[in-house]
């Protein structure tokens, strides 16, 4: 598989190597090492999440507070969709930097999302099914959630909406906070507390 760096540093796009014949096709979605040597992050999934959209649907932008963090590896199983990754990772020389991937269950190109990151999509087909495997259980309290039509981040969502359609949210991200209420909220990671707990899992793994 190829695994590249995006826009935003800790946030990496990896595209498999499908194996096709007159059956079908074959690809290895997710590989421990080869993930941690290309991007020195450790990453072992401890829940596995699905979630199924109507076209047009906008889940995002969310986070998890750090601690305890929460890393992501994002993959569309079926339909496609428009991913989003944001660096609001306070400190870091990249803040407000956002890049964005089509997936789609063809192609099977995945997005891992680093503690600290945001992250969000919208669906661009009916039925479209996103598969998370998250680094960390679910912890009440923890997640928080981003404006994703603040005009301050500026995102590409019309990209990925159907020409006339109405984006459907939750009244959760319907409601989220603008960046600036975020951050006076204390609601974003510190950078500095996100290279320490990079390091730290690094070590961890090591040891």
């Amino acid at each position: 598989m190829g695994i590249t760096e995006m826009a935003v540093p800790d946030a990496y796009r990896i595209t498999p190597r499908l194996l096709g014949d007159a059956r079908g096709s074959f690809h290895e979605s997710y590989a421990h090492d080869a993930l941690a040597e290309a991007t020195g992050h450790v990453f072992r999934p401890s829940q596995v999440n699905y979630s199924v959209s109507r076209r047009d649907t906008l889940r995002g932008l969310h986070g998890v507070s750090i601690p305890p963090g929460q890393a992501k590896y994002v993959t569309c199983v079926r339909g496609s969709l428009l991913d989003v990754v944001v660096d609001l990772r306070l400190g870091s020389p990249t803040f407000g930097v956002y890049d964005s991937t089509v997936l789609d269950a063809h192609e099977a190109t995945a997005v891992y999302v680093a503690e600290g990151l945001v992250h969000g999509f919208v669906a661009m087909e009916d039925d479209t099914c996103i598969s998370y495997l998250c680094s960390t259980q679910y912890v009440p309290g923890t997640q928080f959630e981003i404006q994703p039509f603040d005009a301050e981040l500026a995102l590409p969502w019309e990209r990925a909406v159907s020409p006339g359609g109405k984006v459907l949210m939750s009244g959760k991200d319907e409601q989220a906070p603008t960046l600036a209420q975020a951050a006076d909220r204390g609601l974003l990671a510190r950078y500095e507390d996100c290279l320490a707990l990079y390091a730290r899992l690094r070590g961890e793994a090591a040891a």
